[in-house]
């Protein structure tokens, strides 16, 4: 006979089962919760609508500055990219004619997951138009190169694919 006296019903194994799904439930979002109030993500940029915000118009001239100067750079990347080894990368630059490139380059190393790893590294010409540098990559993972070479008032910047940097050979 079912009465409102009968405890058989807290002991009902369906029963316990949707409360302990509940629980669970309950208790991962409420440590995701926490770990996300108190571990910052590093894949979004914290000062995003203030930090080097560029109008439109800004943005179309860079692009126009871009198209104008029409550089040619290409890269020689190594095969292999392993972490704490410095590795040589060479970059030839051309002007719009097929002349070489002579200036000032730069080479930002950047990780979209990590930003405080982030580097530059300055490149020697060797010749004109054709620099050398080695970089020493920190972390393991995915990286980009955003490249900047400089002849006078012309600046040229361009972005390297994505690469892995193995942790061991």
């Amino acid at each position: 006979m079912i009465s409102q006296e009968n405890n058989k019903g807290w002991r009902n194994p369906w029963f316990l089962a949707i409360i302990g799904l509940i629980l669970t439930v309950l208790l991962v979002n409420g440590v995701l919760i926490w770990y996300s109030m108190h571990h910052r993500s590093s894949l979004v940029d914290h000062e995003y609508s203030t930090k080097n915000r560029k109008s439109d118009t800004e943005t179309i001239k860079d692009i126009e500055a871009q198209n104008a100067l029409a550089w040619k750079m290409a890269v020689k990347q190594p095969p292999a990219v392993v972490m704490n080894t410095p590795v040589s990368y060479e970059i030839n630059v051309l002007d719009r004619e097929g002349s070489p490139v002579s200036g000032e380059m730069e080479v930002l190393a950047y990780r979209a997951s990590d930003a405080t790893k982030d580097f530059v590294t300055p490149f020697k010409e060797i010749t004109p138009g054709h620099y050398q540098g080695y970089i020493s990559f920190p972390l393991k993972g995915y990286w980009e190169l955003r490249i900047r070479a400089k002849r006078g008032n012309e600046v040229f910047e361009t972005e390297s694919d994505k690469f892995t940097v193995a942790e061991t050979k």
